[in-house]
C-alpha cells in the first residue's frame, strides 16, 4: 500500500515538474533606447509638472477632444451604416450579408486556361 502511495507521489511530482519546464517567452533581441537616461528623466519631470495623472479616478480623457464632424454628419453616417451593422451583428454574424454584397472589381474575371505563347 505504501509503495502505491509513493509511486503516485513520484508520478505527480514528475507531472508537476514538467509543467514548469517551459521556456518563458522572452524577446531575443536586446532593447536599444533612442533616448539617454537624462532625456527620459527630463521628460518625466516635464510630465509631472503638468499635473495630469492618467491613473487618477478623476482623470477625464475627453477633456481636450474636439470632433471634426458635425452632429448631422455623424447622424447621417450612422444611418448609412445601420443596415450593415445590423447584418454583421445578426444571428449568423453577417455571413449572409458578406456573401451577397457586391465587391468592386479592380480587374476583370480571370479564367483558367493554358498559358498563351509569348506572354
Amino acid at each position: 500500500m505504501n509503495r502505491k502511495i509513493a509511486l503516485t507521489f513520484v508520478l505527480a511530482s514528475i507531472a508537476a515538474a514538467s509543467a514548469f519546464a517551459e521556456t518563458p517567452m522572452v524577446d531575443s533581441k536586446p532593447f536599444k533606447s533612442s533616448m539617454t537616461r537624462e532625456q527620459v528623466q527630463a521628460e518625466l519631470q516635464q510630465h509631472r509638472k503638468t499635473g495630469i495623472d492618467p491613473f487618477a479616478d478623476g482623470y477625464n480623457q475627453l477633456t481636450g477632444f474636439r470632433s471634426a464632424l458635425t452632429r448631422a454628419e455623424v447622424k447621417a453616417e450612422f444611418l448609412a451604416s445601420r443596415d450593415m451593422v445590423s447584418a454583421l451583428n445578426s444571428e449568423d454574424s453577417g455571413s449572409r450579408y458578406l456573401a451577397h454584397r457586391q465587391l468592386p472589381r479592380a480587374v476583370g474575371p480571370q479564367l483558367a486556361s493554358l498559358p498563351i505563347a509569348g506572354q
